[in-house]
């Protein structure tokens, strides 16, 4: 596939940090891409396993991969050093756990060039620490479909959008002006609705060409039920982001926004341990005191569910209690 007269390539960013029962795995599904001309780039975000000298033997074995060390900074700021690095017109992302089908980024890119697009995106499924196939987090369209950048926001605001950047090849020239945010999560979702009103259309692929592990132990996973991931307190930030990004970009969505925002705070409240819910908890506070000055939106909003506003409604009424008998609820299940 040509581009300008040349054949066009692709950098494939991969953060690893202590990965090294499934790095092999996800190198290997790369490597093993029918589309050949791209590089892999390896960044070893200081892992304590050997992880790091794992990715340098793939180096030696494939010319295409390149490694780089740093101290542990997270994620993000892995990912942001691949960006500085890549040499590639596009860019795709592969989490050191998961692992990709042979022909994806061929298709990806076929549909990137055919249709010029900015950015293209395959469909995904989730395997759990067993093995299992997991329900379809977002489900795939039946067909190729293009969506708008207003239509991408709404399905996000949704909950049926991805806003994963693994599932996605996406032209270099617009990373390399943007980063992820370091020291969040749901990094993946700030980033992309910064991006899209610079995306005029993205094509929506049925394959399933991307593997997710869901794998416990990570930053968004636990089986313990007194951590807090600070990922739902990121989620109701972003939120709040996303509905000022509506105001100013996507004005027929605001009650879509509206909903989202209130949505993420659901969550929140749904997830807290109990022991969190008091006043020296101030992102807690303000949680609570945004439902209560919110009630009439909980009421009216119509993309809310009616077991959605009967539990915001309670939330703003008697958080604690009602955390205490979701909790209660959930342990009989």
């Amino acid at each position: 596939m040509e581009g300008n007269n040349r054949p066009v390539f692709i950098s494939v960013i991969v953060p690893v940090y202590n990965t090294v029962e499934y790095l092999p795995r996800c190198v290997d599904s790369i490597r093993r891409q029918t589309y050949r001309n791209l590089e892999i780039i390896l960044v070893d975000d200081g892992s304590t396993d050997t992880s790091g000298a794992m990715a340098e033997k793939f180096a030696l074995e494939d010319k295409r991969v390149r490694v780089f060390h740093k101290e542990n900074g997270g994620s993000s700021s892995a990912r942001n050093l691949g960006i500085e690095k890549a040499r590639g017109d596009y860019i795709g992302f592969v989490d050191s756990d998961d692992y990709i089908e042979p022909e994806m980024y061929e298709r990806l890119l076929s549909v990137a060039l055919s249709e010029n697009l900015p950015m293209v995106q395959c469909s995904r499924d989730e395997i759990d620490d067993q093995g299992n196939l997991m329900e379809n987090v977002c489900i795939p369209p039946e067909e190729p479909e293009l969506w708008e950048d207003e239509k991408f926001m709404r399905e996000l605001l949704m909950h049926r959008g991805d806003c994963s950047f693994c599932t996605k090849l996406i032209r270099t020239d617009l990373l390399k002006s943007h980063r992820f945010p370091e020291g969040e999560l749901n990094e993946d979702f700030r980033l992309l609705i910064e991006l899209l009103p610079q995306i005029p259309l993205t094509a929506i692929l049925p394959q399933q060409d991307y593997h997710v592990f869901y794998r416990y132990g990570s930053n968004t996973r636990t089986r313990n039920k007194d951590e807090f991931p600070r990922v739902f307190m990121d989620i109701v930030n972003n939120a709040d982001r996303a509905q000022e990004l509506v105001a100013k970009e996507y004005p027929n969505l605001l009650k879509e926004a509206e909903r989202f925002a209130l949505y993420q705070r659901l969550d929140y409240m749904l997830h807290i341990p109990i022991s969190m819910m008091n006043k020296k908890n101030t992102f807690y506070v303000q949680v609570c005191t945004y439902l209560k000055h919110h009630k009439k939106e909980i009421r009216t909003n119509p993309y809310l569910t009616k077991k959605n506003r009967q539990y915001l409604m309670l939330f703003a009424a008697m958080p604690v209690l009602v955390r205490k008998v979701h909790a209660k609820l959930k342990r009989l299940e």
